[in-house]
């Protein structure tokens, strides 16, 4: 996959799905956050990083994700346009919606926005995902191993992988709660839900992509109902 990714067909609708998605990505992490009832797997770790390193919680997501896309050399795997301005957008949108949502509040507010954050980022996942602009770079973490070995699931590198940040993440003092097992529950079946209605169809096949099975970031095991 080149850099920029092939742009020759519907670059308008792509690029501006991709932002989109990446603008609510962000924003439905912030919501989660501020809910402060357990976040998914990456983002216990993000926050657990914030903690301890003093750097803003948007920060340590960049940083995790320019350190995870170094990954990909030795896994050869090659980012999009995509991948890039995943490991940057959604960095910076957090950030910026975290400064304008006050902490705290009563539970059923802090649920309300628990439950719109998970949704936001079923949504969003599909919309950055359906561009096909390039995987976000804990994706292609995932798939990258998958491809180097072939005798080993998706299901079990995913689980690997994300038991692993999440353990780390809580040991760091990152959130971990209610959130993280509804997040874990419900972003298979959301992303499932919207990635039909937001795949853009590839040319070459005329047929929607990316495969659901390697969508939802931060989901324990692939996206339902592929495993």
């Amino acid at each position: 996959m080149a850099l920029l990714g092939n742009l020759r067909y519907r670059p308008a609708r792509r690029l501006g799905q991709l932002y989109i998605g990446l603008l609510l990505y962000g924003v439905s992490m912030a919501l989660m956050v501020r809910s402060d009832l357990g976040l998914d797997p990456w983002d216990v770790f993000h926050q657990g990083l914030s903690e301890r390193t003093g750097l803003s919680f948007g920060t340590a997501t960049i940083v995790v994700g320019a350190v995870v896309l170094l990954l990909w050399i030795p896994l050869r795997q090659r980012p999009g346009i995509g991948t890039v301005s995943n490991v940057v957008v959604i960095g910076l949108v957090v950030d910026a919606t975290l400064a304008l949502l006050p902490a705290g509040g009563p539970l059923g507010v802090r649920i309300a926005l628990l439950v719109t954050g998970i949704v936001a980022n079923g949504a969003a996942t599909a919309l950055y995902l359906g561009a096909r602009l390039g995987p976000g770079p804990r994706d292609g973490l995932m798939t990258g191993f998958v491809a180097r070995r072939p005798g080993w699931s998706i299901r079990l590198v995913r689980t690997a992988i994300e038991v692993t940040v999440l353990a780390l993440g809580w040991l760091l003092g990152g959130t971990v709660g209610l959130g993280t097992v509804a997040y874990a529950l419900a972003i298979g079946p959301l992303a499932q839900f919207f990635i039909p209605m937001f795949a853009v169809p590839d040319p070459a096949t005329a047929t929607p992509d990316p495969d659901p099975a390697a969508a939802a970031p931060g989901t324990v095991g692939p996206v339902a109902p592929a495993g």
